[in-house]
C-alpha cells in the first residue's frame, strides 16, 4: 500500500502550476468498464473548476497526478441523501488504471474527508461529513471507501449506470 496521496486544490493554484496538472490530468486512463461509472477525467475537473459550488482536486503520489476528485457543496441528493446542506457530495472520483490495486483510492478517500472539513471550517458552510454514491456493480470502488470509513446508507436507485450504494463518513 501506498505510504500517502496529496489532494492538491486546483482552484487554487497559479496559473503554470494548474496547466502542468491538467495536462497529467489529461493522460489519466480508466477502463472500459469504469468509464460508464466515473466519465472523462479532464472534464469532469473543467466543469469544476467553472462552478464555485465544486472544489475539485488532482490527486498526486510520486510527484504526478494518479486521479481526481470533486468536493461539492449543496448537491448531496445527486447522492440520495436526504437534503442537500448538511454534507459534502464526493464526486467525479477516480484512479488512473495503472495505479489502481495500491491502496491510493482508499486513500484520496480518506484525504477528501479531511479536505471537506477543511473547506467546511474556511467557509462555514456547516456540514457535517461526506456523501457519495457507488455503483452497485463496482466492488472495488466500494471497498476502498468501506476501508477509508465509509458507512453503507443503503440503495439509492438514481444513478445513470444503474443502481448505486449511498455511503457517507461524518468529519
Amino acid at each position: 500500500m501506498a505510504e500517502h496521496v496529496w489532494l492538491l486544490p486546483l482552484n487554487n493554484l497559479d496559473h503554470d502550476a494548474r496547466a502542468i496538472k491538467l495536462g497529467e490530468i489529461a493522460g489519466l486512463e480508466v477502463t472500459g468498464d469504469q468509464r460508464r461509472f466515473v466519465g472523462e477525467p479532464l472534464r469532469m475537473v473543467l466543469i469544476g473548476l467553472e462552478e464555485d459550488s465544486r472544489h475539485p482536486f488532482a490527486i498526486d503520489a510520486g510527484g504526478s497526478a494518479v486521479g481526481v476528485l470533486t468536493l461539492q457543496a449543496g448537491a448531496a441528493t445527486l447522492a440520495g441523501w436526504p437534503d442537500d446542506g448538511s454534507v459534502w457530495l464526493l464526486r467525479g472520483f477516480l484512479i488512473d488504471r495503472r495505479h489502481q490495486g495500491k491502496g491510493l483510492g482508499t486513500l484520496a478517500a480518506d484525504a477528501a474527508v479531511r479536505a471537506a472539513e477543511k473547506l467546511t471550517a474556511a467557509l462555514g458552510g456547516g456540514q457535517a461529513g461526506v456523501v457519495l454514491s457507488v455503483n452497485e456493480q463496482n466492488p472495488a470502488g466500494q471497498a476502498a471507501y468501506r476501508k477509508a470509513g465509509f458507512e453503507d446508507r443503503g440503495r439509492y436507485l438514481g444513478g445513470d449506470a444503474g443502481p448505486q450504494r449511498t455511503m457517507y463518513r461524518a468529519f
